[in-house]
């Protein structure tokens, strides 16, 4: 809409405030964020692509998820006694392999 209305306009600016009318969103700048965005995703600007945001509003998103599924994991572990590769006796103590019977 911006580019159509562009050729009407004295300025880009303009045309962005006329297609803000138009659609009644809040002002001109709304659009012009919406129009650098598409000249990013179509590739005429650099910048991070709609695509690429939202990978990583996901990634971040799951990041946080796993810092909270790790921090109750280690609460947790306080009620459990430490695994290990040796016996553990009846009252969860590990227990140390018997010393070597042979003599010097």
């Amino acid at each position: 809409m911006v580019a159509d209305l562009r050729s009407d306009t004295t300025s880009e600016w303009e045309a962005m405030g006329r297609v803000a009318d138009l659609l009644g969103v809040g002002t001109a700048e709304t659009v012009r964020k919406w129009v650098r965005q598409a000249e990013i995703d179509a590739g005429d600007q650099v910048g991070q692509t709609s695509e690429e945001s939202e990978v990583l509003r996901k990634l971040r998103r799951e990041n946080a998820e796993l810092k909270r599924a790790n921090a109750i994991l280690k609460a947790a572990s306080v009620f459990f006694p430490p695994s290990s590769t040796g016996p553990v006796s009846s009252r969860g103590v590990h227990q140390r392999p018997p010393a070597h019977a042979g003599g010097r």
